[in-house]
């Protein structure tokens, strides 16, 4: 891990993934020592036009308490003390361990955050893809948008709206947001011989979940048939699909909004910019960054999201 100089060299984690959503995604304080009680509103109460002398009846609106649990992401890293001082600087060495566990966790929260389900996995929290995963009896089967792919070799293209009102991360009660590290200092070590030596402990902890307190501001393109795209034949029309998407949410001034979708994709839709086929389809300057954006809205890319998703029925 030493360059020539002696110093310890960047490290390209050829595993790392690229993974923007954690950069959009707005964080509130759950109102539960273990995630947040929200009062959802699944119905508006009936209004009426009044004549003079006449009254109107009685309206209510139809509400439901949902709980949202959060997950505990944690590791510990370890390392020999001897070689954390060869190179004559042992923070900047534990440093360059700290950034592989930061960015493992990364991964890990950007999966948890689509694909997380807590009827298989109970100590993790639920991610959008379960709660956007029936298009025939769910009541939120209108935000699914087909894009006609079948089989197992399908992808999803998300359109989210971040804000407090609509979906937001969340952490425990009394607690901080994001990624918390420890150092425990020396202790000793056990080898897998059961011997003992000198060494370092870190521990890294990462509690947060996922509210959907509003689920009309998600928009799920489901059934995009990834061999399809690579190959070009019979491929979804991605830039129609796009738009049947976001006219599906309410308003998009509600929040953050932004696309996510993985790197075939966003590769595709790159291409269209190439070829200039879709004037819809733009780059940006968002803070000095060039943005790939549709309508004005961000395209990011997110590699948790899998290219091996099961087909939704229509029908």
């Amino acid at each position: 891990m030493l360059n020539p100089g002696g110093k310890i060299d960047k490290i390209v984690e050829l595993l790392g993934r690229t993974n923007e959503v954690l950069e959009d995604m707005v964080y509130v304080e759950g109102n539960l020592p273990t995630g947040h009680l929200s009062t959802i509103r699944t119905g508006l109460p009936e209004v009426a036009w009044r004549l003079l002398n006449y009254g109107v009846p009685n309206g209510k609106a139809q509400t439901a308490q949902v709980t949202d649990t959060c997950g505990m992401l944690e590791a510990y890293s370890e390392v020999d003390k001897r070689v954390a001082g060869l190179n004559g600087n042992t923070a900047e060495f534990r440093l360059s361990q700290d950034k592989a566990f930061v960015e493992s966790m990364n991964q890990a929260m950007a999966t948890t955050l689509f694909y997380g389900d807590t009827r298989t996995n109970p100590e993790r929290f639920l991610g959008l893809a379960p709660r956007f995963s029936d298009a025939l009896n769910a009541g939120n089967k209108e935000q699914l948008v087909n894009g006609g792919g079948s089989g197992s070799d399908n992808t999803s293209v998300w359109l989210v709206v971040w804000s407090p009102e609509t979906v937001h991360g969340i952490y425990p009660k009394g607690t901080t947001a994001g990624i918390d590290h420890q150092n425990l200092g020396e202790v000793t070590l056990t080898d897998a011989a059961g011997n003992k030596f000198q060494g370092y402990r870190g521990h890294y902890e990462w509690h947060t979940g996922l509210v959907v307190a509003d689920w009309r501001y998600v928009v799920r393109i489901c059934n995009i048939d990834v061999s399809n795209l690579i190959s070009g034949s019979g491929a979804a029309d991605l830039v129609n699909l796009m738009i049947e998407a976001s006219e599906r949410i309410p308003s998009l001034r509600m929040g953050k909004a932004a696309w996510y979708c993985n790197r075939t994709v966003r590769t595709a839709l790159r291409k269209q910019i190439i070829a200039k086929s879709n004037v819809n389809l733009t780059w940006d300057s968002v803070a000095g960054k060039r943005v790939l954006a549709f309508d004005e809205i961000p395209i990011r890319r997110c590699d948790a999201i899998l290219s091996t998703e099961a087909a939704i029925s229509f029908s």
